[in-house]
């Protein structure tokens, strides 16, 4: 599962807010609309792990960003974590620190998958006005103001966790992307980015139709969503019992009580095209939990993924099995201790995929 809301150290492909070179991603490693069938080639296991496979890949990089006003931080906390007032129980996952930490890794991930660019999307030129619905800490939002300093960058969140000290052409507002939008006419984009709002959206539809009314004619919407789904192609996601129970209990919290669809990736290319957009396209990634794969990018991307599921595991849990489905505290943390070991598991051969889907409002 990708355990996202929207959001993010070191890398030998590229560090956060790089612009890469171009790319050609064999076939073996990334899938996309061609590939959809791409595998993932199996490390051989010499029984000990490498000094590169330890954990101390992840460097603890944090967002380490200031709240804003004091007046609206009305949070709710609840089993030692903290969540947002604003539309109190429209999104069950935290927003405290080590959240913050958690989404700011994911945003690297996505960095590592798109080798450093931002976005997928075919743009011709820096577009001059940007929107990032669910932007998290602002990191996504941040950097793509840093790389083009003639766009007007927006992010719009439900929590005030960005920072206060950003780049002249970023701005961020407390909003909730389900309600009406009220952008005036002139007040349209040339680029929407929305990510990791699998589990927070009750009405896609709605939400790509809203994103068409407000891009100018010849501007791109871009989804980039995790299935919340962990798949195996060797048979061995079937020794990952606890796993399995897992994410059907959130697949089924979010969709049947919450109204919210968690595997929504695979969805997103049909809904683009009924709103009405044109040039649609999806990249599918298969990203490994863990260090198991011979390619040396996809290892790479896996040892971060394993870092981002093990950080995810206790608020996803913690919302949809304790606050959806009603499990005590005490439940919870024994689900999370075994889920969390199958996913530190070298043995497991699991992966996630991950939806990279775009499309343009015609002229």
């Amino acid at each position: 599962m990708s355990t996202a809301a929207s959001g993010s150290g070191p890398s030998a492909t590229a560090a956060p807010g790089q612009q890469a070179q171009s790319h050609h991603p064999q076939q073996d490693t990334l899938g996309d609309a061609d590939h959809n069938d791409s595998v993932l080639f199996l490390e051989p296991d010499t029984g000990t792990p490498s000094d590169s496979d330890v954990d101390s890949a992840f460097d603890g990089r944090s967002s380490a960003s200031t709240s804003l006003a004091s007046s609206i931080l009305n949070y709710e906390y609840s089993n030692g974590r903290r969540y947002h007032g604003y539309r109190q129980g429209a999104y069950v996952l935290p927003n405290d620190d080590q959240e913050q930490d958690r989404l700011d890794l994911l945003h690297h991930i996505f960095l590592l998958m798109l080798n450093g660019k931002l976005y997928d999307a075919p743009l011709p030129h820096p577009p001059q006005r940007v929107l990032d619905i669910g932007t998290g800490t602002g990191i996504w939002a941040i950097d793509f103001a840093d790389e083009n300093p003639g766009s007007d960058v927006l992010g719009t969140d439900l929590s005030p966790i960005q920072p206060t000290w950003v780049p002249p052409n970023a701005k961020f507002y407390i909003d909730d992307a389900e309600s009406d939008w009220v952008y005036g006419p002139d007040e349209k984009f040339d680029f929407i980015h929305v990510r990791g709002l699998s589990g927070g959206i009750n009405d896609w539809d709605r939400l790509c139709t809203q994103a068409y009314d407000n891009i100018v004619p010849g501007g791109w919407l871009e989804f980039q969503e995790p299935e919340a789904w962990v798949l195996s192609d060797d048979g061995t996601l079937e020794r990952a019992t606890s796993m399995q129970q897992w994410q059907q209990l959130c697949n089924e919290a979010a969709s049947k009580v919450l109204k919210k669809e968690l595997r929504v990736g695979p969805t997103l290319k049909e809904r683009l095209m009924k709103a009405g957009f044109t040039e649609v396209h999806e990249k599918i990634i298969k990203v490994p939990i863990g260090p198991w794969p011979k390619d040396a990018k996809m290892k790479e991307i896996g040892r971060y993924q394993r870092e981002h599921m093990a950080m995810g595991i206790e608020p996803y849990t913690l919302g949809f099995l304790g606050k959806i489905l009603g499990w005590s505290e005490e439940e919870c943390r024994v689900m999370i201790a075994k889920v969390v070991s199958e996913v530190r598991d070298r043995s497991l051969h699991m992966y996630i995929r991950f939806y990279f889907t775009y499309g343009r409002r015609p002229e």
